[in-house]
């Protein structure tokens, strides 16, 4: 057979296989695609996060916010509003009384969450630029996309914990008509109070949490033998996100207190006043504290439920070769 002859049956071939074979996806479309995976595996992780953790997160906002001079008083307060009300079963009072200022989180959790997640998968692209994609990234690589999560995450997260601080803190309302008080006494830009504390807290705590997430995960599958690459450990991926939430709380709870007072507050106020505020009226460093006990218990399950979520999630994605 000539040369020509050759290269022409070559040519039929690859047409041929160019016909049979399905076409992979255009790289804008295998984009899109893992973007909203990442949003949706985010949403279910927020999702698992509040129902898991609202009540605690509850009795910390009112320890921080000077409601409550413990976790037992807080816990007490809340029943005493449930024992009040003149309908329903005491212990259905409780329960709805624990989950008082839950529809804020829950509404916002899908966006926030979702975007907390995407955002870490961009930054992870980002800083892993121009790396050969199957080198592993550096605590410092982690660390730092954490932290780019942080920055739209801050967008959603404001308003949304504003609203609920407010609930939390008050005796009554909903979150329709909490929002609207805010809007009506300050303006809309009054949702956003206490923005860059919020940035402040969730940056450096981002970078933390994703970060410490990573590191146990990885910890946790060398030392358990009957862990592999391809298959997830419930349980550590349980542990390691429980690790990641506690130590994430361990090192910014005073600029999450510094948060709570101003998201509280009806007047304005600088961070700077209010951690001067803080300090001299609550006894010094340990004024930025209170409220933690609430904070560590809650952080450890619904940072387990978080990452479960997540990582089930993209399982299921991969399962069904979504």
């Amino acid at each position: 057979m000539s040369d020509t002859s050759l290269s022409e049956a070559t040519l039929m071939k690859e047409e041929n296989n160019s016909l049979s074979s399905p076409t992979s996806p255009p790289p804008s479309q295998s984009a899109i695609r893992e973007n909203i995976k990442s949003l949706v595996a985010g949403g279910v992780g927020g999702v698992c996060a509040v129902l898991t953790g609202h009540p605690f997160d509850l009795i910390k906002v009112r320890c921080q916010n000077g409601m409550a001079s413990s976790t037992t008083d807080a816990i007490k307060s809340i029943l005493k509003d449930a024992r009040a009300q003149p309908t329903g079963s005491m212990a259905l009072n409780s329960l709805k009384g624990f989950y008082k200022g839950v529809i804020p989180p829950l509404l916002g959790v899908t966006p926030i969450f979702a975007v907390s997640f995407w955002g870490y998968d961009m930054g992870k692209k980002i800083v892993a630029f121009n790396q050969d994609e199957n080198s592993p990234l550096s605590m410092g690589q982690m660390a730092t996309a954490g932290f780019i999560s942080a920055i739209p995450t801050t967008a959603v997260t404001a308003p949304t914990e504003r609203i609920k601080v407010v609930l939390q803190t008050s005796s009554e309302g909903s979150f329709i008509s909490s929002a609207k008080q805010i809007v009506k006494t300050g303006g809309v830009s009054s949702l956003f109070k206490g923005s860059l504390a919020t940035l402040a807290r969730d940056g450096p705590g981002s970078a933390l949490y994703f970060a410490s997430y990573e590191i146990s995960k990885k910890y946790l599958n060398e030392i358990n033998p009957s862990a592999t690459p391809n298959k997830m450990n419930i349980g550590n991926v349980c542990m390691a996100g429980g690790i990641a939430g506690m130590s994430m709380w361990l090192v910014v709870f005073p600029v999450d207190t510094i948060k709570t007072k101003l998201q509280a507050s009806s007047g304005s106020q600088s961070m700077i006043a209010a951690t001067r505020e803080i300090y001299l009226t609550r006894g010094g460093i340990k004024g930025f504290f209170p409220g933690l006990g609430p904070a560590l218990l809650r952080s450890f399950p619904a940072n387990a439920a978080t990452f479960l979520g997540v990582e089930l999630t993209h399982s299921l994605f991969k399962k069904y070769n979504i």
